[in-house]
């Protein structure tokens, strides 16, 4: 078993003693670590000089004021999250700075061959069935110098497995929390093998809204031939966490993912989103929310990559943003040669709540196929005036009004989503952080 070690730092002392924590592990997942810690320390910080990085500036993000993960502490008090409220769950992980806290999963969904819960344990009990698909190397492990620390120090985390041809009606749900000045480097791997069906409710937070921290994590989802995926994905840190991120789905032929984000907290966020249609027919549908305040900063790359022929993918990005915060959103559709009659399209709408406010919105396509339908559009604007005092003679205080704009502002997002529960808790969520607009905003002068 794991002994209870603090770990200080990011030096190859400090990594050789996170593997003695880590014995238990295969002898191949070993090695993949190894292998990523030596890219790590290989490669160079991101640099403003590179266009991916250019509009996000990490000058005031250090390493060394987090450590790796330890096993020695003790979750407080967790709220259950904001997905849950009057579901019916299949089965529950809770985790707290990359640790598994408490999980549950129900016997009668256990006994058809799910397996569910801390990937930290369940590498060590079913290394054999999951070495396949750490070793498609999902999400590329030298992308960056946070991926490769990633991939290294991986620590917690979420698995859901889902056999051949097994139906799950009932959602499973993952919550990952921060304490203050704590780190969270869990890895999120969903496989659904062929004509299997399953929904994957996750979400993060912070133990108060003032907490610090860092999150370095990923998501890897893998959907077999035949098979449907929902997965949401509700990143809700405090605003003084960093927050770095790969994820990337594979859809095999006939399979179907919706994939739901919603983006609220953290203090800087970087997440490349990555879908990648391999085989004929798949259809993917990615459905992106966002809200910022204060001096947030969010930035989002997505890419919609067509592999196969005659498959579908449609993007829907929206962003509210208040005071001095930023998004940028950088989206590409990318069509390969063998990808013939693919229908792709992406979207990027940016409402602006104050004129201190910037959203950058970066759409782009890159088609090698010559029988494609691919399009996209991108949107930003200020709230309509015009609106307001419409709500506001019939009774409602600005506040309200504005609540109610941006409420209909992502309506069309909210429409698409499937999960009713989901729905709800974004918009309340986002109805909360609508500040009080009675008086007029400074501007930027």
């Amino acid at each position: 078993m794991m002994t209870a070690t603090a770990i200080q730092g990011f030096t190859q002392v400090d990594f050789d003693a996170f593997l003695a924590l880590r014995a238990e592990e295969p002898a191949w997942l070993t090695t993949l670590r190894k292998d990523a810690w030596q890219r790590f320390e290989a490669l160079d910080w991101p640099a403003r000089n590179e266009e991916e990085w250019s509009r996000t500036d990490i000058r005031l993000f250090h390493l060394d004021r987090f450590a790796m993960p330890t096993t020695s502490d003790v979750a407080p008090p967790l709220a259950p999250g904001l997905l849950t409220h009057d579901v019916d769950l299949a089965g529950q992980l809770i985790g707290y700075n990359s640790q598994a806290a408490t999980e549950s999963l129900a016997e009668e969904i256990a006994s058809q061959g799910v397996l569910f819960g801390s990937l930290d344990r369940l590498v060590i009990e079913q290394g054999d069935l999951l070495r396949p698909y750490f070793d498609r190397e999902v999400v590329n492990r030298s992308k960056d110098k946070f991926a490769a620390l990633h991939a290294a120090c991986w620590s917690g985390g979420t698995l859901l497995y889902v056999p051949k041809g097994v139906a799950m009606e009932k959602p499973f749900h993952a919550l990952s929390a921060l304490g203050d000045g704590g780190i969270d480097l869990s890895k999120t791997l969903v496989i659904l093998g062929d004509g299997a069906e399953a929904t994957l409710l996750t979400e993060t937070a912070s133990t108060s809204e003032t907490d610090s921290g860092l999150h370095c994590g990923s998501i890897e989802l893998i959907v077999e031939p035949e098979a449907k995926l929902r997965y949401v994905n509700l990143q809700n840190w405090s605003k003084g966490v960093w927050h770095f991120a790969h994820q990337k789905a594979t859809v095999d032929r006939n399979a179907t993912l919706q994939w739901t984000i919603g983006a609220l907290g953290a203090k800087l966020a970087k997440v490349n989103q990555e879908v990648a249609l391999t085989g004929p027919d798949a259809e993917v549908q990615v459905n992106g929310v966002m809200f910022t305040e204060g001096r947030q900063h969010l930035s989002y790359n997505t890419h919609q990559h067509h592999q196969a022929p005659y498959c579908r993918s449609d993007l829907l990005y929206k962003s509210a943003l208040q005071d001095r915060a930023r998004t940028v959103w950088r989206g590409m559709i990318k069509v390969d040669v063998a990808a013939q009659r693919t229908d792709a399209y992406q979207r990027n709408d940016n409402l602006m709540l104050a004129p201190t406010a910037r959203a950058d919105s970066i759409p782009g396509l890159e088609i090698e196929a010559d029988d494609v339908r691919c399009t996209h559009g991108s949107t930003s604007g200020r709230v309509d005036e015009s609106q307001v005092f419409y709500a506001m003679t019939r009774g409602f205080t600005r506040t309200e009004a504005v609540r109610m704009i941006v409420a209909g502002f992502f309506q069309q997002v909210f429409d698409r989503i499937s999960i009713e529960s989901v729905r709800v808790a974004l918009g309340e969520a986002i109805a909360q952080r609508v500040q009080d607009l009675d008086q007029p905003t400074p501007s930027a002068n």
